[in-house]
């Protein structure tokens, strides 16, 4: 068993009007938590149900940035599945970090760039409190995942934040422009090379050609590219 209740079961399956006639029990614990740490309004953020979202978030007791076991919120949910509505409802809230970390160091900016939801990445860098280039714990940025991705209008959004360093490298030693070149996508190339090579004292330097990194990652093996 997953501990989960009636309460959470509904939230997850969008079952609108039984959260209604739940919520209206005194019985019923509105933040209550499945062996997973998930309350309701993870299921609800997750799931994607507005309506649900909304009246979980109605109720004191909810606590909207609660975290489950392995530290994912509500907006981390919402980020990572693509959410406009509920991420704008939850950052409305001032108890909600827009900023905080899973276990594995990833912020809600990183999962929204890593899956090419731009709405929401416009929403997150709005925020002075969210870092645009924090790395999570391999030191995987929003910018190399949104390259990774092949997202090149999130890449240019990145790109015009000047905290975003557009030649960081992770713990395997892999740039945003490492990845733009492996997911062959020229635009995205474009664009970093445009930075990376525009910096002073780098003028004379030549950008590599796409073909020197996939020599590179044959060479060394495919693991240099094997990033989440």
């Amino acid at each position: 068993m997953d501990g989960n209740t009636p309460l959470g079961q509904a939230a997850l399956g969008r079952h609108e009007g039984i959260v209604r006639l739940l919520l209206g029990r005194e019985e019923v614990n509105p933040d209550s938590r499945d062996v997973y740490g998930n309350t309701p309004l993870h299921g609800a953020a997750s799931g994607g149900h507005e309506g649900i979202v909304k009246l979980l978030l109605d109720r004191k007791e909810v606590n909207p940035d609660s975290r489950d076991k392995m530290d994912f919120t509500p907006l981390s949910n919402a980020a990572y599945s693509g959410h406009e509505g509920i991420v704008k409802l939850l950052l409305d809230r001032k108890e909600v970090n827009p900023d905080s970390k899973d276990m594995d160091g990833k912020t809600p900016l990183r999962n929204a760039a890593k899956h090419g939801h731009e709405g929401i990445v416009k929403l997150l860098l709005d925020r002075n409190d969210v870092n645009p280039d924090a790395g999570d714990n391999c030191d995987r940025t929003p910018l190399g995942r949104a390259a990774k991705g092949r997202h090149e209008g999130i890449v240019r959004l990145l790109l015009g934040r000047e905290e975003v360093n557009p030649d960081s490298k992770d713990t395997d030693g892999n740039t945003p422009l490492m990845c733009g070149v492996r997911g062959g996508h020229e635009g995205i190339v474009k664009l970093l090379q445009g930075r990376v090579y525009a910096a002073p004292g780098t003028e004379a330097n030549s950008p590599p050609t796409p073909s020197s990194y996939i020599s590179r990652s044959s060479s060394e093996g495919s693991s240099i590219f094997s990033i989440d």
